[in-house]
């Protein structure tokens, strides 16, 4: 499974939001909170053991970065999985308030 493979849904209620992706063997997410037009607070990321090690939580963080940019909002990486990513991704540092 690739990343092209996976399909991302965004879903938003009022300030609170997540990306979804589903598949055959379970659903992944990433939550957040919108705490203004430019900056969303990322605080949970859940992959289900039967996708983990697949590039499913990779695909939740490139798809994070792709809308921030597209956006233009900053992130606040409450999430450890999303500060870990950060870590292995400072090109995309400039996206996110920490």
């Amino acid at each position: 499974m690739s990343d092209p493979d996976l399909h991302v849904v965004e879903q938003i209620d009022g300030a609170k939001g997540r990306y979804t992706i589903r598949t055959g063997e379970g659903a992944a997410e990433m939550t957040f909170s919108i705490a203004s037009p430019v900056l969303r607070i990322v605080d949970h990321t859940q992959v289900p053991r039967s996708l983990q090690g697949r590039g499913v939580g990779r695909a939740l963080f490139r798809h994070l970065v792709t809308q921030a940019r597209a956006e233009g909002f900053r992130v606040v990486p409450l999430c450890p999985f999303v500060s870990a990513q950060l870590s292995r991704h400072i090109e995309d540092a400039d996206l996110f308030q920490i």
